[in-house]
């Protein structure tokens, strides 16, 4: 496009890997892991190639990338995921990287419900846990505990990515999707249960913004000022 469409790349270049980031207090790495995972939210899956390129150069590990596109699976469906897995399996292929990559699992058939519910506990507060399986109505119980055993135990417990890295993934992902707004906010929520602060995820939100537009990132924005409202950080 730098021939073809050489004013908009210069207008979008000086944007996003300039003035944007003069905005942001991630490092590289991190704004390169939210920005993957923000362009599998989008779908935007030949941007995400050349975003994957750019990440691996920079030091983001092939076991990192499949563990980015693998917690896409819950919040996305397998159905927009799916082109994206075999992305990035070309991309790796492409670069000499054999694969499978080494297992991150932690959990069994037997255990998966359990270590989920713990490690959802951990992210979203063990008393909303427990509330949400109480207030359930028995036709729609089986929810929660999908929730807690599917989403939570068979991709958050995995190894690869630590629990907050992959909360700004999920933050990320759904700013992206759009229409989560009520989800967005829960996991405002569940970035500040573990440790991600108010500047933190509006960096997050800085660095997608050029590909996600502005009308996602200003709901997301919202969210963040009902959940953690600048004068909670003094600001």
């Amino acid at each position: 496009m730098k021939v073809t469409d050489p004013e908009l790349i210069e207008v979008f270049d000086n944007f996003a890997f300039d003035e944007v980031l003069a905005h942001s207090s991630l490092g590289t790495r991190t704004r390169l892991m939210v920005q993957l995972a923000a362009l599998i939210g989008c779908p935007a899956l030949s941007e995400y190639r050349v975003m994957l390129g750019a990440a691996l150069t920079a030091g983001v590990t092939p076991v990192e990338v499949k563990e980015i596109v693998y917690q896409a699976v819950p919040y996305t469906g397998m159905g927009r995921a799916f082109d994206f897995i075999h992305a990035a399996n070309d991309v790796l292929t492409e670069r000499g990287v054999p694969l499978p990559l080494p297992g991150q699992a932690t959990v069994t058939a037997d255990t998966r419900a359990g270590q989920g519910r713990a490690v959802q506990g951990q992210i979203v507060g063990a008393d909303r846990v427990d509330h949400l399986y109480a207030s359930a109505p028995a036709d729609e119980l089986h929810f929660q505990r999908f929730l807690s055993a599917n989403c939570f135990g068979d991709y958050i417990t995995r190894t690869g990515i630590d629990v907050p890295v992959r909360e700004l993934l999920t933050f990320a992902l759904l700013a992206a999707l759009g229409g989560c707004d009520p989800q967005v906010r829960a996991h405002v929520a569940a970035n500040l249960n573990v440790g991600n602060d108010r500047r933190t995820l509006i960096s997050v939100l800085t660095v997608i913004l050029p590909f996600i537009g502005y009308p996602r990132t200003l709901n997301a924005l919202a969210a963040i000022n009902e959940v953690a409202p600048a004068s909670s950080e003094g600001h």
